[in-house]
């Protein structure tokens, strides 16, 4: 399993997050999705920890955490959906419960 993180700064690397989420563990990966359009960072990205444990720590500590100047938001990444209906399963992550639509 992986841990979600959203509303990152735009400004945000790769290494900035393994050095946050090493706090609480071991971090064997990340991903940051780059907007295939503009090449920016899309304000959300996946960790994975060394263990269950770690990511809960990790998500306990980082949850509404102020970094970077944005709160976070912090949970456990809901697995894709198998046939990618309604946008391919990760879209957005946890944004309160509801979608978030531009028209």
């Amino acid at each position: 399993m992986s841990i979600y993180v959203g509303n990152l700064s735009y400004e945000v690397e790769q290494d900035d997050l393994k050095q946050v989420f090493s706090e609480y563990g071991t971090v064997k990966s990340v991903q940051l999705p780059v907007d295939r359009e503009t090449g920016r960072v899309r304000g959300f990205a996946f960790v994975e920890m060394g263990s269950e444990a770690e990511e809960a720590a990790a998500i306990e500590a980082l949850d509404t955490a102020e970094w970077m100047g944005r709160s976070l938001k912090v949970n456990k990444a809901r697995p894709k959906s198998e046939g990618g209906s309604f946008g391919g399963g990760r879209r957005g992550g946890n944004n309160g419960g509801g979608y978030s639509r531009r028209y």
